[in-house]
């Protein structure tokens, strides 16, 4: 719950804060630095998890909150960066100009006027890091291995290791109770946002 919740919350922040320059502000390179961020898609995970993990070593960020926290930030930020974006362009132009005119400056425009705005997009962003990361498996096995990590292991890694403590055996009360701990916080979050994240997602699909 620690790692799901930091990682959307800085992950929705640090991207609507770069979604934002992108979009509103011409710059030269504003172009190559939008290509940037979307690169991190086209980058398979299989093929970072090594270098990956021999950077985190060398860092001193392996079987740590903190370390897999910034792994999942970065991974998360193109997707967010990508949908944010297309957002914040949607948005009405007018509305950042009356408020640089009423004297909020542009810190205070991104704060009380254009991020209020972009609450669908920021909630569609956000559940869908909440989902990769609440169900994420491969990196935090990877980089939480070590012997002490027992304390930091997330609830995919808690389950994989029930079964093998099992061994192998079915056992369907436990199974079942790790399936509930799963899935339960994921179908709270998307009742409750369900109207969000459809909005979210249809946003400028229709040019009126």
């Amino acid at each position: 719950m620690l790692l799901t919740v930091g990682t959307v919350a800085m992950t929705v922040l640090l991207s609507a804060m770069a979604a934002y320059a992108i979009s509103r502000f011409r710059f030269r390179g504003v172009r190559p630095v939008f290509f940037y961020f979307l690169a991190g898609l086209m980058v398979p995970l299989q093929l970072a998890i090594v270098p990956l993990f021999f950077e985190m070593k060398s860092l001193g960020l392996l079987d740590s909150r903190l370390g897999l926290l910034v792994v999942y930030v970065a991974f998360g930020m193109p997707f967010s960066i990508f949908v944010l974006t297309g957002f914040f362009k949607t948005l009405p132009a007018s509305l950042h100009e009356a408020a640089l005119l009423d004297g909020a400056g542009e810190w205070g425009a991104f704060w009380r006027v254009m991020l209020p705005l972009a609450r669908s997009g920021l909630i569609t962003v956000g559940i869908f890091t909440f989902l990769g990361t609440w169900n994420e498996f491969l990196m935090a096995f990877m980089f939480l291995s070590g012997p002490d990590s027992d304390a930091l292991r997330t609830l995919p890694l808690g389950l994989a290791k029930i079964t093998i403590v099992s061994q192998y055996r079915t056992d369907y009360g436990m199974g079942f109770a790790g399936l509930v701990l799963m899935m339960a916080p994921t179908l709270a979050v998307y009742v409750l946002l369900q109207k969000h994240l459809v909005k979210g997602i249809t946003v400028g699909a229709v040019k009126g």
